[in-house]
């Protein structure tokens, strides 16, 4: 037998093996459009924490979801999925918003460049916002923004409680943010758990947040549709 072929094929069993179970299946469809802490999946989806705890080290070993520490409560861990092993995996449900806004600390990276590329994506409104917003976008992204082709020039940073609306679909870009968050109701959210890359100010750190962001935009932009009037 080839050992290469062999290889790839007992990945790939490894997944399908994972995904067959309800309990497993339902935490990857939590995972698809968003991250969440382990407390989080357990609330969402009425799972024991000892049950929880088997099918996340299933799913981890099966290379499906990965795990990072907060960068805001550093008690806290985030579980993120892996979309490589399951690309031929779409979103599960279709979600209706009039506008989408991203959010982050300081709406001078992260939230700008999500909001940038989502324009670029969809024809769903979007904006973005900061919880501590910083006076200006940070230059690093406007610089990273004007290679990929976008233009965050004029772009101006804005508090959270200005900006979202009740009806908006919001996206924490930001570990701490969501956090923030977690204390304003009647809003949808979203969290994506993006390090910040302004933290250690080298540009590959912004391109791996750009990187990140923007597969996530593509993931997430079929699944996002303007109401039905």
């Amino acid at each position: 037998m080839n050992a290469d072929w062999f290889s790839s094929v007992a990945a790939r069993a490894r997944v399908h093996a994972a995904l067959g179970d309800p309990g497993r299946l339902a935490i990857v469809d939590r995972l698809l459009l968003g991250d969440a802490s382990p407390g989080e999946l357990g609330q969402a989806l009425g799972l024991p924490t000892n049950l929880l705890a088997h099918h996340l080290k299933l799913l981890q070993e099966a290379g499906v979801v990965e795990r990072r520490r907060s960068e805001g409560d550093r008690r806290r861990t985030y579980l993120r999925l892996i979309p490589q092993s399951l690309s031929g995996l779409l979103p599960a449900a279709a979600r209706p918003a009039p506008r989408i806004v991203f959010v982050c600390t300081h709406n001078s990276a992260r939230s700008q460049l999500a909001a940038a590329l989502w324009s670029r994506t969809s024809t769903v409104p979007a904006t973005s916002a900061g919880t501590q917003p910083a006076a200006h976008v940070h230059p690093q992204a406007i610089a990273l923004a004007r290679h990929h082709g976008l233009d965050l020039r004029q772009a101006e940073t804005r508090h959270v409680e200005q900006t979202v609306h009740p009806d908006d679909l919001v996206v924490a870009v930001c570990d701490a943010a969501h956090e923030q968050l977690a204390q304003i109701t009647g809003t949808d959210r979203l969290h994506w758990s993006i390090p910040d890359p302004v933290r250690t100010g080298n540009d590959d750190a912004f391109e791996r947040a750009y990187t990140d962001i923007a597969d996530r935009v593509q993931r997430l932009a079929p699944a996002v549709h303007l109401p039905q009037e």
